[in-house]
């Protein structure tokens, strides 16, 4: 049996996936996993590659969902989009984007696009 952690996170995957497809967005891989890294979601937008980090936190205790994409996060998410496009070389010429989806507690989604400042991970 999953744990009640476990299953918030699922859950909170399947709220930022239905968000995101009702913003316009297609899914093309979900828990993409690599040694090292993990991609929530890989959508695209129009031409764009888009790897979301989905982050629930029930209280904000330490800075809430956001807060925890620290340096080594950005890292791992780096990481895993390297992986993907090296296992898609099709996709490495599109234009790519990190994004973010956060919840805290029973609030909406909020979508933070863009979160990574690179050209090509």
């Amino acid at each position: 049996m999953a744990s009640e952690r476990a299953r918030r996170g699922v859950e909170a995957e399947d709220r930022a996936l239905a968000y995101l497809q009702q913003q316009g967005l297609r899914l093309v891989a979900r828990n993409v996993r690599s040694r090292g890294g993990e991609i929530d979601l890989v959508m695209r937008e129009g031409e764009t590659l888009v790897f979301v980090e989905v982050r629930f936190r029930q209280r904000r205790d330490h800075g809430g969902a956001l807060a925890s994409i620290d340096a080594r996060k950005q890292q791992r998410m780096l990481h895993a989009a390297r992986v993907w496009l090296s296992r898609h070389p099709e996709d490495a010429m599109r234009g790519l984007r990190f994004d973010v989806v956060a919840f805290e507690a029973d609030e909406g989604a909020q979508w933070l696009r863009n979160v990574l400042d690179v050209t090509a991970p």
